[in-house]
Order: C-alpha cells, then sequence, then structure tokens
C-alpha cells in the first residue's frame, strides 16, 4: 500500500516540476518578443489635446463673475479688412455728440444758449433754432421766442422743444413763444436724470449699428476665411465696447451732476 501510494507522489510531482520551469521561460519569451524602440524614429501618434473644465472649474477660467475677457485689437489686421480709421471715428463721433448734447440739452437751468442750437427739423432738413428765430429774456425765469421771420415753423419748434429733454413747456402767443424756466426741484432733476439715460441709449444704439453694419460687410466677402471673419468680428465688438465704455462713464458723470444736490 505504501509502495502504491510512493508512485503516486512521484507521478505528482513528475507532472508538476514542469509547470516550474515553463513560467519564468515564458516571461523570459514574452520580454524577447516586445518591439525595440527606435529612439531616432518619429513619435507618429503623438498629439496634443486640450482638457475643457467643466462645471465650477469652467467659472474659474472665465475670470471674475461680470468681467469682460481682454480682446487683443491686432490693428494691422484690422486694416486689411476694413476701414478701421472711419470705424473709429464715427463711433467718436457718437460719444462727443452725446456730450454735447448732455451739454446743451441737460443742465439743471436751462439757458438762452442751449435754446439757440436746439436742432430743428423742417422739411427734412435740420437748422438751429437761432436760423429761425430771435430769442431772448423778457427776464432770468423766462426765455421769449420771436418766430416771425418763419411762422411756418412754430409747430416743428414746439415739437423740438417738447423733444429736448430740458422739460420746458412753451405757452404761445401768435408768432411769439415765451418759455418759463423750471425751477430746480428733485423732480426736475431727476427727469434730466431719465433723459441722459434715454441719449446714451440712443448714442449706445448708434454704436452698435455701426458696429453691426461692418461686420455684414465683412461676412458678405467670400474672399475673406471664416476663421478671419471671426476674428475680426470679435475686435470690432470690442472696438465698439471701448467707446460705449467712454459714453457710459459721461452718463455716470452727468446723473451725478444732475442728482448730486437732489
Amino acid at each position: 500500500m505504501l509502495a502504491k501510494t510512493g508512485v503516486h507522489l512521484r507521478a505528482i510531482c513528475t507532472r508538476l516540476t514542469p509547470l516550474r520551469v515553463v513560467l519564468p521561460i515564458s516571461r523570459q519569451v514574452l520580454q524577447q518578443q516586445q518591439p525595440q524602440v527606435n529612439a531616432a524614429a518619429p513619435a507618429l501618434f503623438v498629439q496634443q489635446t486640450r482638457d475643457y473644465a467643466k462645471g465650477k472649474d469652467r467659472k474659474k477660467e472665465k475670470g471674475a463673475k461680470g468681467k469682460p475677457v481682454k480682446v487683443e485689437i491686432n490693428e494691422q489686421q484690422l486694416r486689411e479688412l476694413i476701414n478701421l480709421d472711419g470705424l473709429n471715428a464715427q463711433m467718436e463721433k457718437s460719444v462727443l455728440q452725446m456730450r454735447d448734447d448732455f451739454i446743451k440739452n441737460l443742465s439743471l437751468r436751462s439757458t438762452s444758449g442751449a435754446i439757440d442750437t436746439l436742432r430743428i427739423k423742417v422739411d427734412g432738413a435740420e437748422h438751429e433754432l437761432q436760423q429761425l428765430a430771435q430769442i431772448s429774456r423778457k427776464n432770468p425765469k423766462t426765455i421769449v421766442i420771436n418766430m416771425i421771420a418763419f411762422p411756418q415753423t412754430i409747430p416743428d419748434v414746439l415739437r423740438a422743444i417738447e423733444k429736448s429733454g430740458m422739460n420746458l413747456n412753451p405757452q404761445q402767443d401768435g408768432t411769439t413763444l415765451f418759455i418759463p424756466i423750471p425751477k430746480v426741484t428733485k423732480e426736475h432733476r431727476e427727469h434730466l436724470s431719465k433723459n441722459a439715460k434715454a441719449l446714451f441709449i440712443k448714442h449706445r444704439d448708434a454704436i452698435r449699428d455701426i458696429q453691426n453694419a461692418e461686420i455684414r460687410k465683412l461676412k458678405k466677402q467670400t474672399d475673406i476665411a471664416k476663421d478671419d471673419v471671426f476674428a475680426a468680428q470679435t475686435q470690432l465688438t470690442a472696438i465698439a465696447d471701448k467707446y460705449i465704455g467712454e459714453a457710459d462713464k459721461l452718463l455716470a458723470s452727468k446723473q451725478k451732476e444732475l442728482l448730486g444736490d437732489a
């Protein structure tokens, strides 16, 4: 019985012995079969990838909340695509016109000087009021406008005064207009401040119209690459933002002046 058991054990050991030899040989074979890397060969499969931020990380990339991303203006490239000087001139003109409107039409005390240069639209053409009438002061509280030279323009003058934002209520007596100068009350200050905001919106929209008109021209040009059009569009928006920012500063200063002592 013991002899048979010994035979069985030797048979089992014989079968197990090759297993202990095969494993290390298999590792060596596998190592030998691995391809050799040539240091001089080009890395064909290396490519750059960009990980896009998600959720909260994306917000951090954008910077502070509400802060616009700074856009670099490449004037040389823009000049090859658009009339950059003309664009700047038009946008600057809107800002300067708004400033002049503030000075002429939004003073705390209306003066004959502001009335003198009031623009009157007659038959599609604009004229200053002083070209159509004689303007004087009856007393410190009343402005007198004599329309005897062009009485047919009285309705146009009344309409222009109403839309001027100066809070004036002219009283007509024949061809003469009497304009009481309003007292500087809190309500008057607030009214002028609202008119200042309305003027700002008007000129802001004018700047945007200039920007959008230029972008439409760019998109119609088939000889310009889409990437170049997109880059130019981004820069045009940044230029318009700059002039609107200047106009916004003028508005804040004017509203502070109008409401400061209210």
